[in-house]
């Protein structure tokens, strides 16, 4: 295992992670939304941070799978057998 396939290990189980304690999060905002809210009823920053923190995880999952060059893996699927990804089938044509 190289640096890169290693680097995007690691960012696939920092998005999960954060899937989760996002939604971990939204369930306690349903039960108590006062402290999250400002007196206007707008969200406060520190109450969207779990659910950018998932995303920008999940661009740099998909970025650091590009330069791997690894395809898509199928769910259940630690890590998917080396083969050309969709980027590089594209070009070939």
């Amino acid at each position: 295992m190289n640096f890169a396939t290693a680097t995007w290990l690691f960012f696939r189980l920092v998005r999960w992670l954060a899937w989760l304690f996002f939604l971990g999060f939204g369930f306690y905002f349903t039960l108590d939304r006062a402290p999250h809210l400002n007196s206007f009823g707008h969200l406060l920053p520190k109450t969207e941070g779990p659910a950018l923190v998932a995303i920008f995880a999940g661009f740099f999952e998909v970025m650091m799978r590009e330069k791997t060059g690894l395809p898509r893996p199928t769910l259940g699927q630690l890590i998917p057998p080396r083969g050309a990804s969709n980027d590089q089938l594209a070009n070939r044509r």
